[in-house]
C-alpha cells in the first residue's frame, strides 16, 4: 500500500481519487454493447455471454419448480445462515416504511403524500469472479416488501453455463419465482430494453464493476431509473493506537479481495500501530484463496498517517467511502461526525462482514465518492412517493389569491384564470 504523511488538504485530491478507468473510454464501448442488445435480443446477450464470460448461458430463464429441484444438494447449514439473513433483512427493511402523510396546511387545503411502489424493477447480481447470492437477498427482500408487481432478477452464468444454486436458493427464499441469465453491461441493457424472454423494467437496481455502473448510466439517459452509482467496492478504516492489529488487516483484505479494481484507504494516527497492521496483512494475505486479486488490490490502495482521530475523519468525509470501520477507542463518538459514508461500522466488533450478510442493513451502497449524495439501498428505493390535495370553497378562499398574485407575478396568466374562475363560480360549487 501507497504511504502518505498527510500535511493539508492539498493532500485530498491524490487520497480521494480512485483506481477507475477513464470515462471517456469506457463508454463508447458499453453504448455499443447496449446497442446490439436492444436491436438482437436474446441473442446479443447470449454471444456478448459468451464473449466475456467464457461461456454461453444454458438457458435465459428459471422458473420456480427448476429451482427448488436444483437447490436440494445446499447443505443446511448455508441454508440457515441465508435463512437468518433474510429474517433479520426483513426486520430491519420493514421498519423502514413510512406512513402516508396527511395535513391540512391551510383552512380547506388538504395535503397528502402516500408511497406507491415501483411497479417493475430490475435486480442485477455480480457473479463474475464470485456469486453474489448475498445481493439477491439485499435487493430482492425489500423489492417483494415493497410490493413491486414485477420483479426481474439477472445474473451472469457460471463456468458451467448456468445459475448458481446458491443465487436460485437466495431468490426463492427472498420470494421470487424467476431468475434470468445474464450478466455486465448486456445484463444492464436486457433491463433497460427488454428482450423476447427478459422484461423491460422502469428502475435497476444493484451494484456491480465499471462497465456495468456505466450501463446504468446510459440506462438512465434512456428514462430508466437506476439506485446510485454502485461500482467497484471499497472500504476506509480509521484506525487508532488501540486498534486491533489482526482485525483491521482482516477488514481491509476483505474488501481487497472483491476485485482489482475495488481499493481500500487505510487511515491511522499511530505509526506503530499502522505497522503492525501491515504486518498483519503480509500474514494473512499468504492464506488466501483470493490472495493475487487481493495484493493487485492493495498495490494501488493507500495508507494515510493523521495527527489524530479529527483529522481522520476530516479525511474520511472528504473520500466518502462505501463502507467505513471505526476501528478506535472512541468509535461511537467518531460516528456522530460521519458526513459522507454508505454504511457505517462502530467499533472493533463490528467488521464490514456483518453488514455484507446478516446484521440486516442492506450492502448495495454508493462508491466513488457518491456517497455525498446518495443513499445506500433501502424500502425508499423500491418506492415513489405521490403527493395529493383537495381544495374546498374554504381551501379556495385560504390561498386562492396567493396563487392569483404568484402567477401573475411570473406572467403565466391561464395558471392564474384556473383559480379566478373557481373563485367567480364558488357560490354554484359543491364544496
Amino acid at each position: 500500500m501507497q504511504y502518505i504523511q498527510y500535511t493539508d488538504q492539498k493532500d485530498l485530491n491524490s487520497i480521494i481519487k480512485r483506481p477507475v478507468r477513464e470515462k471517456e473510454d469506457l463508454f463508447p464501448v458499453v453504448r455499443k454493447i447496449m446497442d446490439e442488445v436492444k436491436n438482437n435480443g436474446d441473442r446479443a446477450l447470449i454471444n456478448f455471454s459468451e464473449k466475456f464470460d467464457g461461456n454461453a448461458p444454458k438457458y435465459i430463464s428459471l422458473n420456480k419448480t427448476t429451482m427448488e429441484e436444483n437447490v436440494k444438494g445446499i447443505s443446511d447449514d448455508l441454508k440457515d445462515a441465508i435463512d437468518l439473513a433474510i429474517k433479520n433483512i426483513k426486520q430491519f427493511h420493514l421498519a423502514q416504511i413510512s406512513s402516508e402523510i396527511k395535513i391540512e396546511p391551510a383552512p380547506g387545503v388538504i395535503c397528502a403524500q402516500r408511497a406507491v411502489p415501483i411497479e417493475k424493477v430490475g435486480l442485477y447480481i455480480p457473479g463474475g469472479t464470485a456469486p453474489l447470492f448475498s445481493s439477491v437477498i439485499m435487493l430482492a427482500v425489500p423489492a417483494v416488501l415493497a410490493g413491486c408487481k414485477k420483479i426481474v432478477l439477472i445474473t451472469p452464468p457460471d463456468v458451467n453455463g448456468e445459475i448458481p444454486t446458491t443465487i436460485q436458493y437466495a431468490a426463492l427464499q427472498s420470494g421470487l419465482t424467476t431468475i434470468y441469465c445474464g450478466g455486465g453491461a448486456q445484463g444492464i441493457a436486457a433491463l433497460t430494453y427488454g428482450t423476447e424472454s427478459i422484461p423491460k423494467v422502469d428502475k435497476i437496481l444493484g451494484p456491480g464493476n465499471q462497465f456495468v455502473t456505466a450501463a446504468k448510466q446510459l440506462a438512465f439517459l434512456e428514462g430508466i431509473a437506476i439506485d446510485m452509482p454502485a461500482g467497484p467496492s471499497e472500504v476506509a478504516v480509521i484506525a487508532d493506537a488501540d486498534a486491533n492489529a489482526a482485525f483491521v488487516a482482516a477488514d481491509l483484505l476483505s474488501q481487497a479481495e472483491h476485485g482489482t479494481d475495488s481499493q481500500v484507504l487505510l487511515i491511522g494516527t499511530n505509526d506503530k500501530k499502522l505497522n503492525e497492521i501491515e504486518q498483519e496483512l503480509n500474514k494473512q494475505i499468504k492464506d488466501l484463496p483470493r490472495s493475487e486479486i487481493a495484493k493487485t488490490t492493495l498495490s494501488k490502495s493507500l495508507v494515510v498517517k493523521t495527527s489524530d482521530t479529527d483529522e481522520a475523519m476530516s479525511i474520511s468525509n472528504a473520500y466518502a467511502p462505501e463502507h467505513l470501520i471505526l476501528a478506535t477507542s472512541n468509535a461511537r463518538e467518531l460516528a456522530t461526525k460521519v458526513t459522507n459514508a454508505g454504511s457505517v461500522f462502530i467499533g472493533a466488533l463490528t467488521p464490514e462482514s456483518a453488514g455484507d450478510y446478516a446484521s440486516g442493513t442492506n450492502h448495495t451502497l454508493p462508491t466513488n465518492r457518491a456517497a455525498t449524495a446518495f443513499s445506500g439501498v433501502n424500502m425508499d428505493a423500491f418506492m415513489k412517493k405521490i403527493t395529493f390535495q383537495e381544495l374546498s370553497s374554504e381551501g379556495v378562499n385560504s390561498i386562492g389569491k396567493a396563487v392569483i398574485t404568484m402567477a401573475q407575478n411570473e406572467q403565466l396568466q391561464a395558471h392564474a384564470n384556473a383559480m379566478q374562475l373557481r373563485i367567480n363560480n364558488l357560490k354554484n360549487l359543491t364544496p
